[in-house]
């Protein structure tokens, strides 16, 4: 049984909900910082040295590439954990990743990736699916079933602190920060043998549809005229995906920590091949 986890009341507790990254919030001794910005581990922990996308990285996949913006954008660091799971997080080929992005807008657009496919792994030749969980600000995640002409089935889910969207195998999808006023921080789950599949959407000059914020920091959407099939986007909140077996009010480490098999389906898709065939984010 995972034991309950307890949480702060009151203003206090409202305020470490909002600002902190401590092992209530992110179920690791693994701290956000945002200037500069990066990560640090506590006692226990390994992890890389984070590495910085720079705003060059990404201009290509801006609608206006000269725009201002955050240097860095985000701060990620992939392979993290406790030493005690490094071994059995290697032999399940499984890997937990994090991600800080700086607050602010890039021209008129919202912190955000670039956007991409993941790679076919070499051992199942199945592209690996992704599981978020926020820690800090709003993500808004953009999926799309996929990077050619017609992007099929297009949605952006939109989650703050605690909850979780997962990213289907094959899909299109990019990270975006829905809220400019404060940094976006979140942990992910994905395959060991990730890799990341860009030309399709650089094709396209991004998605299927361009995330633009308003003057007052909205999000809104215009559709992506290269595409040649135009889909509509379903914009809503996340669900709690109980065919995943995922326990709502815990963190993804904390659930992993307890059952180390319960996310074998993300290195291994194919455990899941039936719910993925017409998944709904």
């Amino acid at each position: 049984m995972i034991p309950d986890i307890p949480r702060p009341a009151g203003v206090i507790g409202l305020l470490l909900n909002l600002f902190c990254f401590d092992k209530m919030t992110t179920g690791l001794p693994l701290d956000a910082t945002h200037s500069p910005l990066g990560w640090t581990y506590g006692p226990g922990m390994f992890g890389p040295t984070p590495e910085l996308r720079r705003l060059d990285t990404i201009r290509p996949s801006l609608r206006n590439p000269a725009c201002e913006g955050p240097d860095p954008v985000y701060a990620i660091v992939m392979d993290v954990g406790r030493e005690e799971h490094r071994s059995d997080l290697v032999q399940r080929h499984l890997l937990f990743g994090a991600v800080a992005y700086a607050a602010g807008r890039l021209g008129n657009e919202p912190v955000r990736s670039q956007g991409h496919v993941h790679k076919k792994s070499p051992r199942n030749g199945w592209s690996t699916p992704e599981l978020y969980e926020i820690w800090q600000g709003r993500a808004c995640i953009l999926m799309q079933e996929s990077d050619g002409d017609d992007p099929g089935r297009c949605f952006a889910i939109t989650a703050g602190p605690g909850e979780v969207v997962i990213v289907p195998p094959g899909w299109a999808h990019a990270t975006i920060s829905a809220d400019p006023h404060q940094p976006l921080v979140f942990g992910a789950w994905c395959d060991r043998a990730y890799g990341f599949v860009y030309d399709g959407v650089r094709a396209h000059g991004g998605l299927a549809h361009f995330p633009i914020l308003t003057a007052d920091g909205k999000l809104e959407w215009e559709e992506n005229p290269r595409y040649s099939v135009s889909r509509p986007l379903t914009c809503r909140a996340p669900r709690l995906y109980p065919e995943f077996g995922l326990v709502s009010g815990v963190t993804v480490y904390e659930q992993y920590a307890h059952d180390p098999a319960r996310f074998d389906w993300v290195p291994n898709p194919e455990l899941k091949a039936r719910h993925w065939k017409n998944f709904t984010p």
